[in-house]
Parts: C-alpha cells; sequence; structure tokens
C-alpha cells in the first residue's frame, strides 16, 4: 500500500504563509507530479510529506495513519534529490545498498536487493565502478536505486533530472516512466518542466503561491483549464488569451472578430491553443493580422502574429510552412476549441 493524504495542510515561516490549506488524496500506485512556478510551494509541499519540513497545520495520512508528527525515518517514505548526493569513496554497489547496511540487513539481504534494484535500473555493468567513472544519468539512476533497495511505501522525487542535459532528460524520463511501471509505486514527483509532468504524471497538480489551481490528467488541464492560471502555465506555446466582450451569446474581439459564446456572459479573456487556429487568406477568419516572426522548429513552425488591438497571436502550422515576417494573414479560430474566462480568471466555458 501506498497511499498519502494531505488534510488542510498548511505551513508558515515566520508570519509568511506559504502552504495555505491544501487538501490532496494520492492513490496507491499513482504517479502524481506538482508543477508550477518558481515560488509556488511545490517543493516545500513534498518535503512536508517527507517529514524533512514540520507541517504547521492539518494533517499527512500515509496509508491512512496520522504521520504528521512522525520523523522522516518513521514514514517509509523514499526521497530522491536534485543532487545525486552519492560517496565518491564507495561503489556503486556499495552506494545502493548502504542504507541497508546501515540499518543492519544481512549481507546475503542487501546484496539480493541490489541485485535486483541494478536489474531493474541496468545498472549491472556499472557496480564496482565509483560514482565520478559514470555520466549524470548514470549517477541519477543509482541514486534512484539506493531508493529502491529500501522497498519503500512511496518515492518522492524533488526536480531528480534538472541537473542533465537535454538528451539526458529524455533517457531519465523514459527510465522513470518505466520503472513506475515496472514497481506499480506510489511516486510524486515535483518538476517546473511541464513536458515532464505531462509525459509522466497519472495526475498533475498545478499549485499557484501555496494553493491548488487544479488537479487532473495531464488531458482534463490542457483541453479544460479551470482558470487562466493553468491555462497560460499548461502547453508549450503557452493559450493566446485575448480581450474579448460577451453580449447576447457571442463574443467580440478588440479586432473586429466575433462568434458564439453561449454560458459565457461576463466573459472578458477569449483562450486559445496555437494549434487551433487556422491560416486563411486576409481579410478572412476571425482576426487580421502580419506575422512578426517565424520560429522553426523542423516539424512545426510557430509564427507570432501581431494583429493590432488584440495584441500578439501565436499559431502553430506544419513545418513546410514557407511564410516569412512581413506576410499579410487571416486567422480562423476552432469554435470547438475557445475558452472563455471572467475577471476573476474563472473559466466560464469551454468547447473543447
Amino acid at each position: 500500500m501506498g497511499s498519502i493524504e494531505l488534510r488542510s495542510v498548511e505551513k508558515w515561516f515566520g508570519e509568511a504563509q506559504v502552504i495555505k490549506g491544501v487538501d490532496l488524496s494520492v492513490g496507491d500506485g499513482e504517479f502524481v507530479i506538482f508543477v508550477g512556478p518558481s515560488g509556488c510551494g511545490k517543493s516545500t509541499l513534498l518535503r512536508m510529506i517527507a517529514g524533512l519540513e514540520e507541517t504547521s497545520r492539518g494533517q499527512i495520512l500515509i496509508d491512512g495513519r496520522d504521520a504528521t508528527a512522525d520523523p522522516p525515518s518513521k514514514r517509509g517514505l523514499a526521497m530522491v534529490f536534485q543532487s545525486y548526493a552519492l560517496y565518491p569513496h564507495m561503489s556503486v554497489a556499495e552506494n545502493m545498498g548502504f542504507s541497508l547496511k546501515t540499518a543492519g540487513a544481512p549481507k546475503p539481504e542487501i546484496e539480493e536487493k541490489v541485485a535486483e534494484a541494478s536489474r531493474v535500473l541496468r545498472l549491472d555493468p556499472y557496480l564496482d565502478r565509483r560514482p565520478k567513472d559514470l555520466s549524470g544519468g548514470q549517477r541519477q539512476r543509482v541514486a534512484i536505486g539506493r531508493s529502491i533497495v529500501r522497498d519503500p511505501t512511496a518515492f518522492l522525487f524533488d526536480e531528480p533530472l534538472s541537473n542533465l542535459d537535454a538528451s539526458l532528460r529524455v533517457e531519465m524520463r523514459y527510465e522513470i516512466a518505466k520503472l513506475h511501471q515496472h514497481l506499480a509505486s506510489t511516486m510524486i514527483y515535483v518538476t517546473h518542466d511541464q513536458v515532464e509532468a505531462m509525459t509522466l504524471a497519472d495526475r498533475i497538480v498545478v499549485l499557484d503561491f501555496g494553493t491548488i489551481a487544479q488537479v487532473g490528467t495531464p488531458r482534463e488541464l490542457y483541453e479544460n483549464p479551470a482558470n487562466l492560471f493553468v491555462a497560460e502555465f499548461i502547453g508549450s506555446p503557452k493559450m493566446n488569451i485575448l480581450p474579448c466582450s460577451v453580449a447576447e451569446g457571442r463574443y467580440r474581439l478588440a479586432g473586429g472578430g466575433e462568434g458564439a459564446a453561449p454560458g459565457a456572459e461576463g466573459a472578458v479573456k477569449l483562450g486559445i491553443r496555437p494549434e487551433a487556429i487556422e491560416l486563411c487568406e486576409p481579410g478572412e477568419g476571425d482576426l487580421g493580422g502580419v506575422v512578426d516572426l517565424v520560429e522553426y522548429l523542423g516539424s512545426d513552425v510557430f509564427l507570432i502574429v501581431e494583429c493590432g488591438d488584440v495584441g500578439k497571436v501565436t499559431v502553430r502550422v506544419d513545418g513546410d510552412s514557407a511564410l516569412r515576417v512581413g506576410a499579410a494573414v487571416g486567422l480562423r479560430f476552432a469554435a470547438k476549441r475557445l475558452h472563455f474566462f471572467d475577471d476573476r480568471g474563472k473559466a466560464l466555458m469551454s468547447h473543447a
């Protein structure tokens, strides 16, 4: 079992409240990722679950047991940090088995568990090496292996890939995804990289300055953001947010475009994803503008279109596009993929 529940959890540093009454349930075997901007409290919340930060108010339950006041050693959790924190004078095998050795486990048990973790993480060829002889990705696998041998209730990851270069991050995302499939263990993972969140998580928790902005699957957050903060945070490039007004079931943009918006009375912002915009001839569609910047990414091209009073609009088109800076274009919105938000940032409706 590996369920974790947070009940009205708060964290105060003196007069400053950084976690503001968080309620969350993580099911046994679930992969949950905390994301949010710097300073939103995601690492602090993870450290509270681990017992590395004291919980000011509220309860933390692990497998239904109140563990709020328990020290880290009594919680049955394993944490993988951004820093590998390996002992440089020990071999890979010794590093992985060190926690069991200090706990007084028999040598045959240590060897068995290290061998199993090594097999899962494909570290067999490196067991006799020192950390200095390993790549960054291999060192992180050793750090994860050190956690596996303890057979924890749940794994906690605090931005484990942020020290790796781009290619190694892709490789390690695959390793962690396969590890979760193999172990079927509960995992809570903190990252600022939404690509990691979208590709790894069963559910994503989006944090906004100590509160939960929304919890859901990657698809739910992408297609149905509950508020303006989530709409702009999830997605790369981010959702276009345009000023609008809504009256009598129709929206109107400052640039002259309009369309149906049933149930969106009171909306002041219209959201549209870059891939939900189709290029058309100038003078047609919902908006018109001039290409201000072309970003070529191979399979895709991002066009930044200057649309006058509406501002800049990002459009995602096929990599074969031959449009150049200065070209006049029309933009047609996919009616079923519009999002509307009121003056408090709350989503009023979504056709998605």
